[in-house]
């Protein structure tokens, strides 16, 4: 499924305009939440190619970080992109995304906060650790609000953070609209 699709169906299903399936087609909860993990997996990995672009080569993002592929700015093994790094393949940027959004941020988001109960908003807020990090999200207000169930005001929460490198970055605030829109 192309991601602007990807993204149009989970804006759909947060406006409630998908029906769900039949009380006896549900799957079981263990199942469901797998399902619901998934879908929010290939959301937020989307929302990350669209706003992280793609770099084979190491480069510094806009807030001075070493950083390559989708704005990785760690490999497999743990070791941290240096600017001396060789150039990485597609293959292996896809890879490295999907590694760091399976691996690193939908753990430390669903240990964060734990009542995140939909894949469209699961995937906003793994997009937005996967740009600004786990302890930004572990010390934030929205961290609170989600956690308290206070969804109507996530949006502003999350729409806070557009700064990078001590300026208003336009990119952050089209990547904040669209984490909020999810909400």
């Amino acid at each position: 499924m192309a991601e602007a699709d990807l993204l149009a169906r989970a804006r759909a299903w947060m406006q409630g305009a998908t029906a769900p399936a039949p009380i006896d087609a549900q799957p079981g909860a263990a199942e469901q939440s797998a399902n619901d993990e998934q879908l929010a997996t290939q959301i937020a990995t989307a929302l990350c190619r669209r706003f992280e672009g793609l770099f084979l080569h190491p480069y510094l993002c806009p807030a001075g970080v070493p950083s390559i592929g989708y704005g990785t700015t760690h490999y497999a093994d743990g070791r941290a992109v240096t600017l001396n790094d060789p150039p990485i393949t597609k293959a292996q940027a896809e890879r490295l995304l999907m590694l760091q959004i399976r691996d690193v941020y939908l753990p430390a988001v669903r240990r964060l906060c734990p009542r995140i109960d939909k894949p469209a908003r699961l995937a906003a807020i793994i997009d937005w650790c996967y740009n600004l990090g786990a302890g930004n999200l572990s010390a934030s207000t929205m961290r609170r609000r989600i956690n308290a169930g206070r969804w109507t005001e996530v949006p502003f929460e999350i729409r806070k953070w557009v700064m990078g490198g001590g300026r208003k970055l336009r990119g952050l605030v089209l990547r904040r609209d669209a984490e909020a829109d999810l909400i």
